[in-house]
Parts: structure tokens; sequence; C-alpha cells
């Protein structure tokens, strides 16, 4: 099953600046004036490799890469290490933490179901980091992955060995706070290599990066004789616990736009045959109506379309039965499943080419966000969604299924920077 190393993480070095100041968010939500107040703080930040800008971007990457490495600014560690990443964050009042581990993970096809992935992608973010990687051969951000430990005992271990104070540690301007500690004992990193032998990984965040790590794989054993077992065989990740306290999964909610026609009346008249359907007074009571349905385990979304707030909780899962019948029942079952196929496809006509590509279809996490879309009237109507269950990410994964794309949002994500990984030299 999952084949996880230690490695000698290149690191960031005291030559380089604060830490607080050379770390940043994943590249793929990060603003132009993000990047550049990065930048503006500290010209060392990551967000030069992972983000690269100018007319060869990949170029550039492998040369400050380059450059940071023969002088000081960055260095691989000199023993091989297995790393404790910890996060800590509050959430409408509630603090929560999740402590993982960062190693290298043997890559694997999904066909062998040792590392499942959970929901679709897009081949133009793993063209764009193909050529990061094909350029620079380094991972500069690890993929977020889930594993069962039903007794406990990699938990346990990774408490005792990050029990003292971390290696490094800071918070960021979203209040998140970091830490970091470098596991170098042979005997501890034995025991966490044993542990994973007989688990599957599910990936919770960077299915594009995976991916983009297989391609690259097989294009450096085609093109370069790469031999099996090579660093280019694995790739970075942090691995959580899937049954952690700490997991917070935020709702990714849709905004359609652009349609030729649209009538809110007429959509909820649809929508009827399926959903029992609760007009709101009020923005204010979105949340609260569809946290209760949350809770009570039944599947509802709410259109917003400005004159019109609709609650629609679905009747029955027979049309999700019919329309899959070889589906898993997890699949079915998903809220964004619902949406999908029988609003957004059955009754709205925007069909699953149309969702990939996003012609009609905005995402965003902030409900605020969806709904001044609509007020301002660059959209027709949103969809507020309740998150999707970490159990449901699983049970879908496990059963060789994939949800469409954007149906989770790990929260907070994890931090670029602290720990890269070299997996060959650049050419």
């Amino acid at each position: 099953m999952a084949e996880i190393k230690a490695f000698k993480a290149l690191r960031f070095t005291e030559k380089a600046g604060e830490i607080a100041e050379l770390c940043c968010p994943p590249y793929d939500i990060i603003s132009e004036e993000q990047r550049l107040e990065f930048l503006k703080k500290n010209e060392h930040n990551i967000i030069r490799l992972e983000l690269p800008k100018g007319d060869d971007p990949y170029k550039e990457a492998a040369n400050v890469l380059a450059d940071w490495e023969e002088n000081g600014i960055i260095a691989c560690d000199e023993q091989e290490g297995i790393y404790v990443y910890e996060e800590k964050f509050s959430v409408e009042g509630v603090n929560y933490s999740f402590k993982g581990i960062v190693c290298r993970v043997k890559i694997e096809e999904f066909s062998k179901g040792v590392v499942l992935p959970h929901e679709e992608t897009l081949s133009k973010a793993k063209q764009d980091r193909f050529n990061l990687f094909k350029a620079t051969r380094c991972n500069f951000s690890q993929i977020y992955s889930l594993y069962k430990d039903e007794k406990g005992e990699t938990a346990e271990l990774i408490n005792r060995l990050s029990s003292g104070t971390p290696d490094q540690s800071f918070t960021d301007s979203d209040g998140v706070t970091h830490s970091l500690w470098a596991i170098y004992d042979e005997e501890a990193l034995a025991t966490l290599t044993a542990q994973f032998a007989d688990r599957k990984l599910y990936i919770a965040d960077g299915h594009h990066r995976y991916e983009t790590s297989l391609n690259m794989r097989n294009h450096l054993r085609e093109t370069e004789n790469a031999e099996i077992g090579a660093a280019s065989d694995y790739c970075m990740m942090t691995l959580v616990d899937l049954d952690d306290d700490g997991l917070v999964v935020f709702p990714t909610h849709r905004i359609v736009r652009d349609l030729d026609s649209f009538n809110a009346d007429e959509v909820i008249a649809n929508c009827a045959d399926y959903f029992d359907i609760t007009l709101l007074a009020n923005e204010s009571e979105i949340k609260p109506f569809l946290d209760m349905k949350y809770a009570d385990g039944k599947k509802a979304v709410v259109m917003y379309s400005g004159d019109k707030i609709a609650l629609m909780t679905l009747k029955s899962m027979q049309p999700l039965c019919d329309m899959y019948p070889n589906a898993s029942e997890a699949l079915r079952g998903l809220d964004v499943t619902v949406l999908h196929s029988l609003i957004l496809e059955r009754i709205m006509k925007i069909d699953k080419e149309n969702m990939a590509n996003q012609i009609n279809l905005t995402y965003t996490r902030d409900q605020a966000e969806a709904i001044e879309w609509v007020n301002t009237n660059k959209a027709n109507c949103c969809f507020i969604m309740n998150p999707t269950r970490v159990s449901e990410i699983s049970a879908v994964a496990t059963a060789g299924e994939k949800m469409p794309q954007k149906s989770t949002y790990f929260y907070p994500k994890l931090i670029t920077g602290l720990v890269m990984n070299k997996f060959g030299e650049m050419k």
C-alpha cells in the first residue's frame, strides 16, 4: 500500500529572513496584488518559485532557485527527516488544530487503489504545474492527503514527537498558526514508515499536482531514463488523520452567470418536482436553515436570485438512483451531485462539459461574494451550499469515483514554503 519515505528537505536558511515573510498560501488562491505584497515584504518569498512571472516564468523560477541555492538562501537538510506540521486556527469563534506529517510518498496510478482522488481536474492547471516541475525539478508545496488511523497509533507517535518547542512557528495574516518539527530519529522514522504500509491515502487538496507528479515521473523515465526508485518516483505530501477533529471543510458555492434566458420563478416551479420549496424572507435566514438541514442529514441547497430566496430540500433519492444506477450511494447522496444533476443539468440545461469549462459557472467559498454577484447583476443567480462531509469524501474515493470539481474546500490551506522537495537536478 502507501510507501512513505524520509527526505532531506530543502528549506530556507536564516540568511533568507523571517520565516513568516518567506511563506505564502497556495498559488491558485493568490491575487496579483497579494503576490506583489509578499515580495514587498521579502524578495525571497516562496511565491517567486511557486508562482513565477515574466516572459518565460518557468525559466525564471529555475534561475531563482539556482541563485538561492548558490547563495545559501535555501539549503537541503543534512539528514533525512519527516516533518510534523501543525495548524492552529479558529472558525466562527471555535478553536481548531490538527497535526500531520510531511514526507515523500511513492507515486502510484489511481488504478492501483493506493492513492485515491475524489475530484475531477482540469488540464490547463496540470500543464502549468508540469512546466514548473520540468524546469525546477522541485515540489515547492505539498499535496494534502488523508489516511485512516483506527488504532490512533500514528496520532500518539506524532504528538510525542512534537511535544517540545517547534523548530519553526509563525502566525499568518489570517490568524492561522503554522508550526514545524523536524524529526530525524531513525527509529521513529522507521515506525512511521511501517505504520503506513497497509494504508490508503485520500487526496484532500492537490489533485492537479499529484496527477502532474505522475506525468513528470513518466516523462523522466521516458526521456531521461530515470531509474525506478529514483527521487522522481516520489512526491511531497502532508498526511493527516481522516478522523482528526481539527479537519474543517467549507462549502463551495456556485454562481450561475451569462445564461441566454433565466426565469427564477420557472426554475423554482420545475424544482418543485424534486424538492420541497421554502421561500426565505432574507439573506440572514440562509445559513441557519442550511445548518438545520445539515444537522438533520437532509440534502438541501438555497437558490438566491435577488428577489427570490428558495430553500430546496430533496424529497427522495429515487431520481438520483434512476440517473446513476451504477454509482455508489455516497456519490449519489452528495449535495453537489443533487445540485449538478437535478437542477443545473436537468432543469437549467447546463451540461457537464459546460460545468467543467466554467462557461456559465463561477465558484466561491464566500457566501457574501456569491450574493453580491447577483445583486450587482453580474450573475443570474447563485446556489448556496452546505459543506461536504469528510466521511463522504473518503467513501466516494474508496468507491473509485470522483466528485465534480470544486466539491470541497479544506480550511485552512497548507502553507507553502516551510519545506520543499527536490526530486532531480535542473537541466
